[in-house]
């Protein structure tokens, strides 16, 4: 029961605040499924969590899209997503790892993807906290530069939001054409990714419906869509600094425990 609770209340406070940012979601929502499965489990959950969020986004928003936009950050984000995900196969098929011991105990076990993800989330710990990043953005012609990088952590690690609004801020887009760009590009990325991680579970000779965290990515999905029409009604001044603080503290905490092998 605590796993519900503690999924369906990220969901449903990230979705609202992502509404507007483009991002908190998956970095949010990453960590708390990652306490109650292994990291690479996590990282498909949240997929599957946050791609059903991006469809509804999409539903409501899409159509304020800047097609130009999608198509120059989009097409090389979906290309390194695709090779993201690939990445995130190898490393969870890897047998190797640091083992932990004391004496004939072994107390922990660091594997190669959480090695991985564990940096990863404590780098984007820093720079949602550190104030010499708040304001980091790009010029337009670095669009496709930011579709690489966003898109290959996005398929690796599902850390893409931040990095895509970073460089979709400086685009010259209205509020309504970032928030449907966002939502789109999300989208495209998502469906490469858990295309990808389907394709890779079902060549391990896993079987999709026996996929473990199917009641909980249900559960947090509908707790999602709920939080997004709260957010586009409700949670329009919630203020950024607050926002990127608790992800970051979440974030680092969660990337320390998986470096450390407590998690």
């Amino acid at each position: 029961m605590s796993a519900y609770i503690a999924v369906v209340l990220a969901a449903f406070f990230a979705a609202g605040l992502t509404l507007y940012s483009g991002f908190g979601l998956g970095t949010l929502l990453l960590p708390v499924f990652a306490l109650f499965f292994p990291a690479e489990m996590a990282v498909v959950a949240t997929a599957m969590v946050h791609g059903a969020n991006n469809v509804f986004k999409v539903t409501l928003l899409g159509r304020h899209a800047d097609t130009g936009v999608v198509l120059k950050f989009g097409v090389p984000a979906i290309a390194a997503a695709i090779l993201g995900a690939l990445a995130l196969g190898w490393f969870a098929a890897s047998g190797s790892g640091l083992t932990i011991e004391s004496g004939d105990m072994v107390l922990s076990r660091i594997t190669p993807v959480k090695l991985v993800i564990g940096v990863l989330m404590i780098g984007f710990a820093l720079f949602e906290l550190l104030p010499r990043f708040h304001g980091m953005a790009f010029e337009r012609r670095y669009l496709p530069l930011g579709g690489l990088l966003s898109g290959f952590f996005g398929g690796l690690s599902g850390h893409q939001g931040a990095l895509r609004s970073a460089f979709l801020a400086k685009a010259g887009l209205s509020t309504e054409r970032f928030v449907g760009s966002n939502a789109v590009i999300g989208f495209l990325v998502d469906l490469s990714r858990i295309s990808v991680y389907v394709a890779l579970f079902t060549a391990a000779g896993g079987n999709i419906t026996e996929f473990g965290a199917w009641p909980l990515v249900i559960s947090g999905a509908v707790a999602a869509f709920a939080g997004v029409l709260l957010g586009k009604r409700y949670l329009r001044k919630v203020t950024m600094k607050s926002v990127q603080t608790l992800v970051g503290l979440l974030l680092f905490g969660v990337g320390l425990a998986l470096l450390t092998g407590l998690l």
